[in-house]
């Protein structure tokens, strides 16, 4: 398997094309089609999956003519399959969804959204958790409760610290800005919000990354309760 491929999309959304073998991809959570079918054709992949965390537009916007354009298979969340346009495949805790001799490990983190799943390539070192952790953040609690989030992060934390994170949205500036109130004295914290607000300067991405930064600098993560939790997402909401 070659690098997961960022392909920008709307105003800040980060759609996935993952190379799982030679010639053929799967797509995670595509806002949209034609950047994805592009970049797809430039790179010479055929698109065999779609694998969805969730029903929000912005993440199966592209569903149905990227489904059109390839023959593809749509995989989604099965506790909101009547949401998830095109859907072929519904998966939830404990499933396994295989891309050749790649497996991807589904994991129910409902919270920003009631049926929302994560898929976690243990081989690869890879997570895509949606909407439910960002660098330095996490999810609006749409339709779920902080008892929720707190047990969906609970699990997320506790892959291994090398994972490498593929979230969907470009929201780390803001993200860190807000940390830096609730741990202003922490030192990994302040060099991340400065090597951020760098990147961010010269419009570079700051997504992917790695699970053992969330450990230090992620206030969400962090939080060592529930209430802690929902306190800090509430801060964050009216931030």
């Amino acid at each position: 398997m070659t690098e997961p491929v960022r392909i920008p999309a709307l105003s800040d959304n980060y759609i996935w094309l993952l190379p799982y073998a030679p010639g053929v991809a799967a797509v995670i959570d595509p806002a949209v089609a034609d950047p994805v079918l592009e970049r797809a054709r430039a790179l010479g992949l055929r698109i065999t999956h779609i694998l969805n965390t969730h029903w929000h537009p912005d993440h199966v916007g592209g569903n149905a003519a990227i489904k059109a354009a390839t023959g593809c298979t749509v995989v989604g969340p099965a506790r909101e399959a009547a949401r998830i346009p095109g859907l072929d495949v519904a998966v939830d805790d404990g499933e396994r969804v295989r891309l050749g001799d790649t497996q991807a490990d589904v994991l129910f983190v409902g919270a920003h959204t009631a049926g929302h799943i994560a898929y976690h390539l243990p081989a690869e070192g890879l997570l895509f958790p949606g909407d439910t952790l960002f660098a330095m953040g996490c999810g609006r609690l749409f339709e779920g409760s902080a008892d929720d989030m707190f047990a969906a992060l609970g699990r997320l934390k506790a892959l291994p610290a090398e994972t490498l994170v593929c979230c969907a949205h470009e929201y780390t500036l803001s993200n860190a800005r807000f940390a830096i109130t609730v741990e202003p004295d922490n030192p990994a914290l302040l060099a991340r919000l400065r090597a951020v607000e760098a990147a961010r300067a010269e419009a570079r991405p700051t997504v992917p990354f790695r699970l053992a930064e969330e450990l230090e600098t992620n206030p969400f993560v962090r939080a060592e309760s529930v209430a802690e939790l929902g306190a800090r997402r509430s801060a964050k909401d009216a931030f």
